[in-house]
């Protein structure tokens, strides 16, 4: 969406003071772990961009609390299997051969928003070292959620998702719907048998460059929407706006027990 085009939906200025008040509407709250999903254009035309946005959140929730964000590089990953859009065969091993390693310090995100993008150049940020599926954290918990970040299966068990859940954190979606809501994968982990495949990326290994193979589960997001309506139904859910995006927010080891045990009633695999 242009700029034009948010100024246009937008019935006023929204101001980091809006967001504040919005955000403490809804039920965010200062000590709070909060995994922050979002889309900067659906709230309206934001006076500073992101960076109100991440100052906002962090008044609200303050240093005693922690915010994450996703902060995922999918091209950081095997060329043969990009589809959006795909590259020439011949292409893939040069490729391979030339991608800078990931760091964590300067790969950008990719298809994350301008908010996370923003977000992970605060000072006191702190991102996991995933090439793939790598989150930012700042706060009192920002160390436990970020180290430690395994390369196989890099939203399961040695993954900040599972810190989160061991914390019994928050989900904030913020103008965006349960198709963005990482968390719920980390139920499909859970799952018994997932289907396993092998994905492949730069990363430094004793300050070298190598073209390293990792596991990963076959992801499938397609019923999450119709998961999250379920969890609606069923469970606790927050909801208001802030500016003038739709958010909900709620906990995030309720929604990922209730994607469990939805996946194994439904078979989805």
């Amino acid at each position: 969406m242009s700029e034009e085009q948010v100024i246009d939906k937008s019935p006023f200025v929204v101001t980091k003071d809006v967001l504040v008040n919005d955000l403490k509407k809804l039920g965010v709250a200062e000590g709070m772990v909060l995994l922050v999903h979002s889309s900067l254009s659906s709230m309206g035309w934001v006076n500073g961009g992101p960076v109100t946005v991440v100052q906002a959140l962090m008044e609200v929730v303050t240093s005693s609390g922690t915010i994450v964000m996703p902060t995922h590089s999918s091209d950081y990953s095997d060329p043969a299997k990009w589809m959006c859009p795909p590259v020439p065969s011949e292409w893939w091993e040069t490729i391979r051969n030339t991608m800078p390693a990931f760091d964590p310090k300067v790969t950008p995100t990719r298809g994350m928003g301008k908010i996370p993008e923003c977000f992970r150049t605060f000072d006191g940020v702190l991102r996991s070292n995933h090439p793939a599926v790598s989150f930012a954290a700042w706060g009192r918990y920002a160390s436990f959620i970020t180290e430690n970040h395994a390369l196989d299966y890099g939203l399961g068990e040695q993954s900040p998702l599972a810190r989160i859940y061991d914390l019994d954190g928050y989900v904030l979606l913020l103008g965006v719907e349960y198709d963005r809501n990482t968390s719920f994968h980390l139920a499909e982990y859970r799952v018994p048998n997932p289907k396993v495949t092998t994905e492949g990326a730069p990363v430094l290994e004793g300050n070298q460059r190598v073209w390293k193979t990792y596991k990963e589960i076959e992801f499938n997001s397609d019923h999450f929407v119709e998961i999250g309506e379920s969890f609606e139904k069923e469970r606790e859910v927050s909801k208001g706006n802030i500016g003038i995006a739709h958010a909900r927010l709620f906990k995030q080891r309720k929604c990922v027990d209730f994607a469990y045990r939805w996946m194994l009633y439904h078979g989805v695999d």
